[in-house]
């Protein structure tokens, strides 16, 4: 087995990170990549990763040629294109736009689940700002709504990097935010991901906190 010729900067409890590690998975390239741990918060930065990402996000990965790039969006799209099977996001048409809008949705719901947490975890109870908490669990409600509504038939699909985004929004919920009853007013949402939790990739990658 040849060395990993890829680094992640890498956060188990991130379901940014956990997108492209059920990628790798799905992809068969997770042995191409070598993790480094990287646990950081908005006001506890990361000097090594900061080197060569200046805006400090995770993950970020570092390529074969020393070059790094960030964003999970990014990441996702690169390694989409270093495997042989079909396409994880469509390369073009109508599909493409349709596919890389669910998962922004999905990355939308992720922001406002990290926000929050940060909110609650980060300031004092004395400064949460309750008003704009429940704006962002709002966010996440709409999103899972239209998701149960307009996108399910999609989702069941295929396990696309809509799929994925979705699946890995969901499981942060669980993990962070279990407060927020989602399974209750999206019943085909929460048989979905029962479903899609059983993957591998997904069993694979679970957060442990």
């Amino acid at each position: 087995m040849s060395a990993p010729s890829m680094t992640l900067f890498h956060n188990t409890l991130s379901p940014f990170v956990r997108k492209v590690m059920v990628l790798l998975h799905e992809t068969g390239q997770q042995d191409r990549v070598a993790l480094q741990d990287c646990v950081l918060t908005p006001i506890n930065p990361h000097t090594a990763l900061n080197a060569d990402n200046p805006l400090g996000k995770i993950p970020a990965l570092r390529l074969a040629d020393g070059s790094v790039i960030h964003d999970s969006r990014v990441i996702l799209e690169y390694l989409d294109q270093q495997h042989v099977g079909n396409p994880l996001i469509p390369r073009e048409g109508s599909a493409r736009w349709r596919r890389l809008t669910l998962a922004s949705m999905a990355d939308g719901i992720m922001d406002a689940s990290v926000t929050v947490r940060y909110e609650l975890v980060l300031r004092a109870p004395e400064k949460h700002w309750d008003e704009w908490l429940d704006a962002q669990r709002d966010k996440i409600r709409r999103a899972l709504a239209f998701l149960e509504s307009d996108a399910i038939a999609e989702l069941t699909s295929h396990f696309d990097v809509a799929a994925i985004s979705v699946a890995c929004a969901l499981g942060y919920i669980d993990l962070r935010h279990p407060d927020l009853d989602w399974r209750t007013a999206n019943p085909q949402l929460a048989n979905w991901y029962f479903e899609v939790s059983q993957r591998p990739s997904m069993v694979a990658t679970m957060p442990k906190p």
